[in-house]
């Protein structure tokens, strides 16, 4: 071991694509070229549901500079998916699967064009002819459920791809104890990743023979895994790459480009490559699920709640993606991070024609939320309680039992996270645990009012319900006496949140020099082992214990004179298990992180507008491995979720998005920020974690839309429901309240 051994893991060291990035020296998927390459265009759907008759590619290849055109004849397994291969790689005739030649929604692709150049491909695109037959649609998910509703796909009777129960406790018993009982309906919309870089990518063959793709996306293994799949290839034969990846969020965890973009360099053997416009992007990748909640609770005189009821149906649009996977974490979420003895929930992912819904930074959990908390702050009203009291009172504790009859996994903070965000903002807690909240300043204009609400939530650390976990990491030492160069492998994606970085940081702590000798291989199929996907705030934790079992070996083969030392681990936590299919009961995850969100708003009752004034972020992150990355994290987060929660109505109609621009879908700029967000890390170790290290990410995007509901009716007594709060629905509920009348 080194003897300047230096302590690296707590340090805001500089991310190691700082420079590369300001500068513009970083290369993203549509910076990068190579000679003699052809460019794709994809053939979109016109149709929201149809079976394709005829694609004539006459006109296209008839063009000058067109080199082919690609159609469902051409795929060798015509069938793709993340969870559920139920999607074409191209809708079409001529495929041997079974309904690939309808067309479930706008987004299917039709044909794929290459040509010499993007405009002529573009042009190409334009003509190529497809014959339809067009077929019954339904665009609303309830509707879909419904027996005489046109079916989406042959096997999933009544559109219904997962139907989730939850069946704790005794309910009679449980709303006989209720003093009170309230009952709400909550409804969220789609939302747009919105992310820098559109899809786009290069594909080509290597040295090796191999198809290479180089693409934006979360996890190389499972992207190659995929083109395998489609493309009948044996893994040796296929080779994925991630350069710098301009964001993701959720929505690049389902493929876009890569297949279609491996199929052409195969089959013309030359390289190939495709760049989405912004308006592409945003009508063809999936969103965030809209989900409607049907709630009631009810608790005894002492704000304990004692019984929670609740239907959850979520719009999974024309293929599942993750939709199963979402619903399942809604599902968990929908009663808060809160032990209640008696529950009954029923959860449903469906299909519809629109747009697909998938990922996005919470999974499920700020659907769930908005719900629970909302239901909370009624109880407390209903009871006369303080909005944070009866949160303290209900809230887990360490071997409380949650909603699937199961006690949770040691390291339960978020009772002390309460405490925390309570503290930093507006309340008092006195010694004897009473809790007082300071009265809120009103501004002098009187067409402005002020008020102030707090919401928490828990969201799982790595995959959950079964799904296989695992990451693994390679460690390699060179040096004489002492260790002088370190090299980690290790796959996980870094889609800007600043995972390579800590990668390096854990690397030096556990073998004990300092952060610059190690060097970092990621982002390669052929470098690298599956670490898994850049999702469920899963990397600092899955990476970090890669990482230090890689270490450990490494180091003990170092102890015994090999030079170079060379060594590699695979990490695989604690098993979860999956919902019983009628009683819910599971082992859902191995580990959680917990959040809480004090908020200040200002509603302007004339228009509607809400300003977000104050944010106080509380978030258990366990240790923070580079303090400033976890900062800038729940400044984003926070962020990205007040653009959820005020700004971001994307429409779509009869299945077809209306608003594809950033001009008409409106996201937060440095202009709408809060003034302050005050972000509070808590360091509680998570007893299984590398270093204690739990994880981050998504935790601050959960409370923040029930925390500004909960201010709105504080200032204005009027309950939000239907998200986002743009000032048109604002302005309706205030007037149906009888507030800001004339």
């Amino acid at each position: 071991m080194s003897k300047d051994k230096t302590v690296v893991i707590g340090q805001s060291v500089k991310r190691i694509d700082a420079v590369a990035k300001v500068t513009g020296e970083a290369a993203y998927p549509g910076d990068i070229n190579l000679e003699g390459q052809l460019w794709l265009q994809i053939v979109f759907s016109h149709r929201a549901h149809a079976r394709v008759l005829r694609v004539d590619k006459t006109r296209a290849l008839a063009m000058e500079g067109v080199v082919a055109v690609f159609t469902a004849e051409d795929v060798p397994n015509n069938e793709y998916g993340l969870v559920i291969k139920d999607q074409p790689v191209i809708c079409g005739v001529g495929s041997s699967k079974l309904g690939t030649d309808i067309v479930r929604c706008y987004m299917d692709y039709v044909a794929v064009v290459v040509a010499e150049t993007q405009e002529i491909a573009r042009a190409a695109a334009k003509v190529v002819d497809v014959t339809y037959e067009d077929l019954p649609a339904v665009f609303d998910a309830e509707a879909a459920m419904q027996p005489d509703a046109p079916q989406l796909h042959h096997d999933t009777p009544n559109n219904i791809i997962a139907h989730i129960r939850i069946r704790k406790g005794d309910m009679a018993a449980g709303w006989a104890q209720a003093h009170v009982v309230v009952e709400e309906e909550y409804r969220t919309s789609w939302q747009e990743h919105a992310y820098l870089q559109p899809e786009a990518g290069l594909s080509y063959i290597d040295e090796e023979g191999r198809v290479t793709v180089v693409v934006a996306g979360q996890w190389t293994h499972e992207d190659q895994e995929q083109i395998c799949h489609a493309l009948a290839l044996p893994p040796e034969k296929v080779r994925v790459v991630y350069p710098a990846i301009g964001g993701a969020f959720g929505g690049r965890e389902d493929m876009s480009v890569q297949i279609v973009l491996a199929l052409a360099a195969l089959k013309l053997q030359r390289p190939i490559k495709t760049q989405w416009t912004r308006e592409e992007s945003i009508l063809f990748h999936h969103k965030r699920h809209p989900v409607t909640v049907r709630a009631r609770w009810g608790a005894d005189k002492d704000g304990k709640v004692v019984a929670a009821e609740a239907t959850v149906i979520g719009d999974a649009g024309a293929y599942n993606y993750t939709s199963n996977k979402v619903l399942s974490n809604a599902n968990l979420t929908v009663t808060g991070a809160y032990e209640i003895p008696n529950i009954h929930i029923d959860t449903y992912a469906v299909y519809t024609n629109n747009i697909p819904s998938g990922a996005f930074r919470g999974f499920g959990a700020p659907q769930g939320l908005f719900a629970a908390e909302g239901q909370m702050d009624r109880l407390a009203d209903a009871l006369g309680m303080d909005r944070l009291e009866i949160r303290r009172r209900n809230c887990f504790r360490e071997g409380s039992i949650a909603s699937t009859g199961t006690p949770l996994p040691k390291g339960v903070t978020i009772d002390k996270v309460l405490d925390a965000v309570g503290r930093e903002s507006y309340w008092e807690i006195a010694s004897d645990g009473t809790v007082r909240r300071a009265p809120t300043p009103q501004p002098a204009d009187p067409t402005k009012r002020r008020g102030r609400g707090v919401a928490c939530g828990f969201k799982n650390i790595g995959y959950s319900f079964g799904f296989p976990e695992h990451s693994w990491a390679a460690i390699e030492l060179y040096g004489t006496s002492d260790i002088e160069r370190v090299v980690v492998r290790q796959g996980g994606a870094d889609v800007g949140q600043g995972a390579h970085t800590v990668f390096v940081q854990m690397a030096a702590e556990a073998v004990g020099v300092p952060f610059d000798r190690v060097t970092l291989i990621t982002g390669d199929t052929a470098e690298t082992g599956s670490s898994g996907s850049a999702s469920a705030s899963r990397l600092t934790f899955m990476g970090g214990n890669a990482i230090r079992g890689a270490a450990e070996l490494a180091l003990q083969a170092w102890q015994a004179e090999e030079r170079p030392a060379k060594a590699e681990f695979m990490y695989r936590p604690p098993k979860t298990t999956n919902y019983d299919p009628m009683t819910g009961r599971s082992e859902p995850n191995f580990a959680y992180g917990y959040t809480a969100q004090a908020v200040e708003v200002e509603v302007d009752i004339e228009t509607g507008v809400v300003r977000l004034l104050r944010v106080v972020a509380v978030n258990d992150v366990g240790r923070a491995v580079n303090p400033q990355l976890v900062q800038g994290q729940i400044e984003g987060g926070v962020v990205q979720a007040q653009g959820y929660a005020l700004m971001e109505h994307l429409v779509s109609e009869a299945g077809r998005i209306k608003n594809p621009y950033f001009s008409t879908y409106l996201i937060p700029t440095v202009l709408d920020v809060p003034l302050e967000v005050k972000s509070v890390v808590l360091e509680y170790p998570d007893p299984i974690a590398p270093w204690g290290a739990r994880g981050v990410a998504e935790m601050p995007m959960l409370p923040l839309l029930p925390a500004i509901a909960s201010a709105v009716h504080d200032a204005t007594g009027v309950w939000l429901t239907s998200q986002p709060f743009t000032p048109d629905k604002v302005v309706s509920a205030l007037r149906a309240a009888g507030v800001g009348e004339l």
